[in-house]
């Protein structure tokens, strides 16, 4: 083995075993704090482990976040995030560089948060989490599980954050006052992030200043430059709210499954008459985003089911 991880510990890496071959290019994903720039400075001699042994089969480079792609030959070459700040050309020229080493035997390992980089460069990846290896193998495989992983954290930090009410644009008449507008998961917790495919929920709270025969609350959700995804309101669902008196406070919940693409979205909330007169409108008045394990385009999840035949 070009270089080899037996039970090696050095904050945040306990106890780490892994060996990589010769002719190989690792690639290394993780969370920051996770351990992958301390496993690269380890495998480059950078650094000495408080316990374990990192055997290595020959000179080994370590290259860093502000350092040329110089990719000299060496046994093992540890690239640390060096792609991130070289501009096209540098990186084309790196690539065939590093191909160049990888057939000439050397070990390569390449830490970096872009997927389409990892997927060109790599024959496996190593996955680490909080200093353990969570899963190594088919880059195609371990991106997306690690893609999930990511998603999982996004839509549970997504719980902790609220979605404060901004409105890029108020206006009407004032016989009604928009109070809050709740954006709820399918578990019931307020949240600024939903799952793509999960059952999403909006609450409108509107209190009437005065008297109206027949209210409508209405929500519309656009993308962040300003595209109208989906729109309905009481009046469309057939639902009459009215007549409401002077001092009545309305809770309207729309539930629906957000078939959405993972992007920014935001959402705007009115209440106004059925010929269109606004009582309270506002604009883009709370942001939220949507997580996926993985890629699609556009802003419609359809969820296609694709088959084939031969012949």
């Amino acid at each position: 083995m070009a270089v080899a991880f037996r039970g090696v510990s050095a904050a945040p890496l306990a106890g780490f075993e892994a060996a990589a071959p010769d002719g190989a290019v690792i690639g290394i994903i993780g969370e920051n704090g996770a351990g992958k720039s301390r496993l690269l400075r380890l495998a480059a001699g950078v650094e000495q482990p408080s316990a374990g042994v990192v055997e290595r089969s020959g000179e080994a480079r370590w290259l860093g976040p502000d350092d040329a792609l110089a990719l000299a030959p060496a046994a093992v070459i540890a690239i640390d995030q060096s792609f991130a700040r070289q501009d096209g050309l540098v990186r084309e020229r790196a690539a065939v560089a590093l191909d160049r080493r990888r057939r000439g035997g050397a070990t390569i390992l390449v830490s970096s948060h872009e997927e389409a980089l990892l997927l060109r460069l790599s024959d496996e990846i190593w996955w680490l989490d909080n200093g353990k290896l969570a899963g190594r193998g088919d880059p195609a495989e371990i991106l997306a599980a690690y893609r999930k992983h990511l998603a999982e954290r996004l839509r549970a930090w997504g719980s902790t954050v609220s979605s404060p009410l901004a409105p890029r644009m108020r206006r009407g008449d004032g016989r009604a006052e928009v109070l809050s507008i709740a954006t709820l998961g399918e578990d019931g917790r307020a949240t600024s992030v939903w799952r793509s495919g999960e059952l999403a929920v909006v609450k409108v709270r509107v209190r009437f200043s005065q008297a109206v025969a027949d209210p409508v609350v209405g929500m519309l959700i656009r993308t962040r430059i300003g595209l109208n995804v989906y729109g309905t309101n009481t009046e469309l669902e057939r639902l009459k709210l009215g007549p409401v008196e002077a001092g009545d406070t309305l809770e309207v919940v729309f539930a629906f499954r957000c078939e959405l693409c993972p992007q920014e979205y935001t959402l705007t909330a009115a209440s106004h008459d059925p010929d269109g007169v606004w009582h309270d409108w506002l604009e883009d008045a709370v942001a939220f985003s949507v997580s996926d394990t993985r890629y699609t385009a556009g802003v419609a999840n359809l969820r296609a089911q694709v088959s084939w035949t031969k012949g």
